[in-house]
């Protein structure tokens, strides 16, 4: 008897419990539109946050409210955009794959100005003084891009002691375009093949001082591009992608080399 009152009292204690979460579910549930769910199954399911939504279900919904455009959406493969546009009785245009370029091939190459003990991370370290690189410019090499890519599209070489982006598995969410503190990504057309390789705005000595592939304003690539799709601004190259066509010839007459080629 003396066993029996308490699991009496706890089965009691369990019918009561069950049926007031039964009635807490039914009550606080949220009910998704089968149009809104429909569309989230041809997502990617990333939840990057690239469309600048919360998450892919967030997504869905602006899309299927008309509030968004499929078209934000850098990781979903296109041809799963075109079934959501036909599930919204929309057209998709298909746009030209982009990817994130890094700005930089200092690495190995450029000394350290102090030794750096602290925590491994590319913020951190920036908070310091700017960084332990002689450029403080460049990348600082601890690989927070790395860790923040949520496709494992970037690893870092030990060679160059710089990120290095795989293009087969980037998806242009732009995450570490966000998390370089010396913001030396780009989200670029893979059609567009050249890029300056480098990000520092010191004058030419200083910059050779530092590095010798960077950038150093001698203005010889803006001089040979036939059709003006690069400028000097800054001490800095920069490439205008409206109207560049490939052609190189800002690459052939670059003393440090500080334009490349991608692919």
């Amino acid at each position: 008897m003396a066993i029996l009152i308490p699991v009496l009292t706890l089965s009691v204690l369990g019918l009561i419990f069950g049926v007031g979460l039964a009635l807490a579910a039914k009550k606080f549930s949220v009910n998704t539109d089968p149009m809104a769910e429909a569309i989230f199954m041809h997502l990617a399911g990333a939840n990057c946050g690239a469309c600048g939504m919360a998450g892919c279900m967030w997504f869905a919904e602006s899309l299927m409210r008309g509030e968004s455009s499929v078209d934000k959406c850098p990781v979903t493969e296109p041809e799963k955009k075109t079934e959501i546009a036909k599930l919204l009785g929309q057209e998709v245009k298909i746009k030209v794959k982009t990817v994130a370029v890094l700005h930089c091939g200092g690495g190995n190459k450029v000394k350290d100005r102090f030794i750096y003990s602290g925590i491994k991370d590319c913020n951190a370290a920036n908070l310091l003084q700017g960084g332990q690189k002689a450029c403080v410019y460049g990348c600082l090499g601890f690989g927070s891009c790395v860790s923040e890519c949520p496709f494992g599209a970037i690893s870092m070489n030990a060679e160059t002691g710089l990120p290095q982006v795989d293009e087969s598995k980037c998806t242009a969410c732009a995450r570490c375009v966000a998390i370089c503190p010396k913001k030396l990504f780009s989200i670029t057309a893979v059609d567009k093949k050249f890029y300056v390789n480098c990000a520092s705005l010191d004058f030419g000595k200083a910059v050779l001082d530092a590095c010798p592939v960077g950038c150093i304003g001698c203005k010889k690539c803006e001089k040979s591009c036939p059709v003006q799709a690069i400028k000097v601004v800054n001490n800095l190259a920069i490439f205008d992608y409206n109207k560049c066509q490939n052609i190189g010839e800002c690459l052939k007459v670059c003393p440090t080399k500080a334009i490349r080629k991608r692919g």
